[in-house]
């Protein structure tokens, strides 16, 4: 079994997970909010230690690459450029929907729902969603159906969703169509989901060259206008 470095920062938590075979992963996970910088490096150092493992034992490290919160995105992605250059590892990628649908599937709601189909929509803030739908699949992770889709709340598609999860529920609950199936509004993103998706990765040999790694930016715009803002509190 491989040993894989799981790191996120793409949302308000500082997350990170490291594979040690068949024992189950080390892992920290923490709500910092504008913190992951100070935590981030200091949390790889603690968990190699206490696994008696050095960077150089790894045989990938991966992280979540976006959609989210466009600092911690970029911050994840730099400090696994500088890991993974510095040791010659090898990175993965994860998108942050995918490593949620990884995440998903260990559930309560989803081992009860047994969805065929379900979507992962999350807050993208300015008054969007970024969602995507899976669809499950035997002895692997949901396939993911399309790309990334970012669109105002009221304009998702429910049509054969049979499970509803991510923040977009909380943020814009009573802006989206009506959903009448099982949801579950407090799943967020963890180093644990991009560690399954790694290792699935891994195992079909889509790791790639550290020089290849770049965040998924599904819109250009980062942030509203002093204006936009401005009006939209009018």
């Amino acid at each position: 079994m491989a040993n894989i470095l799981a790191i996120d920062t793409s949302s308000a938590w500082c997350s990170v997970a490291l594979s040690l075979g068949d024992k189950a992963p080390e892992f920290r996970h923490e709500a910092v909010s504008a913190g992951a910088s100070q935590l981030l490096l200091p949390w790889v150092e603690s968990l190699l230690a206490s696994a008696k493992l050095s960077l150089k034992d790894l045989d990938a490290i991966a992280v979540g690459i976006g959609p989210g919160a466009f600092t911690g995105v970029r911050l994840g992605v730099a400090a696994v450029q500088g890991l993974a250059i510095s040791n010659n590892l090898p990175v993965i990628s994860v998108c942050s929907l995918d490593a949620i649908a990884a995440q998903i599937t260990s559930t309560e709601i989803y081992k009860n729902t047994k969805p065929q189909r379900f979507m992962i929509a999350i807050d993208a803030r300015m008054e969007e969603i970024y969602w995507a739908s899976y669809e499950s699949q035997a002895y692997q992770l949901p396939k993911r159906m399309s790309d990334i889709h970012l669109t105002k709340p009221e304009d998702l598609n429910f049509d054969g969703v049979q499970l509803l999860a991510g923040s977009a529920l909380n943020a814009y609950g009573s802006r989206l169509p009506i959903f009448n199936g099982p949801k579950d509004a407090e799943i967020s993103i963890s180093a644990l989901g991009v560690l399954e998706c790694a290792k699935q990765s891994l195992k079909e040999g889509l790791q790639v060259d550290v020089r290849l790694l770049e965040p998924m930016y599904v819109r250009n715009k980062v942030a509203f206008t002093t204006a936009e803002r401005e009006k939209g509190m009018k």
